[in-house]
């Protein structure tokens, strides 16, 4: 049985056969660093200035697209991603590594319902909006993918390079 308690610093302890093991940044329901940093960075403060770049979610000519799918940012950057879902099927953006989205979409095959309560993931509805605050700290190339089963497959990813 695994148990994940979390301090007021966000370090999950987790317990496995009465041996603990420290995880930074892994509380319930958070997945991928909830406060703590990233290789891509880390989630953005709203209440603090941010460049708007706007990514729609759509499906054409038999493809599922993101809108643009190439972003440029500078390091140290905070962007605050407005989306919209202007598709007729539910799309998701998650921001990560190409390995780490690569490794989720897997899970994702294996559980295709999964929905992200993460800061650097949203899951859209067709015809609704929703935001994605992300402050860029690191330098390099980074993924954005829609990890519903068969829609990274059908084109629906990106990439981001933070210079």
């Amino acid at each position: 049985m695994r148990k994940q308690l979390v301090t007021s610093s966000v370090l999950a302890i987790l317990t496995i056969g009465g041996t603990a093991i420290a995880s930074p940044g892994h509380a319930p329901g958070q997945g991928h660093g909830h406060a703590a940093e990233t290789a891509y960075g880390k989630p953005g403060d709203p209440k603090k200035p941010a460049r708007v770049v706007q990514v729609t979610m759509r499906e054409a000519d038999g493809k599922m697209l993101f809108v643009p799918d190439r972003i440029e940012v500078r390091r140290g950057e905070q962007i605050k991603f407005v989306l919209r879902n202007n598709g007729e099927l539910d799309h998701e953006i998650v921001l990560a590594t190409l390995a780490e989205n690569l490794k989720h979409m897997e899970e994702m095959k294996k559980n295709p319902d999964m929905e992200h309560d993460d800061p650097n993931a949203k899951r859209l509805k067709p015809k609704t909006t929703g935001e994605i605050v992300w402050h860029f700290t690191k330098a390099g190339e980074f993924d954005f993918s829609c990890l519903i089963p068969g829609h990274r497959e059908s084109v629906m990813h990106g990439v981001i390079i933070v210079k």
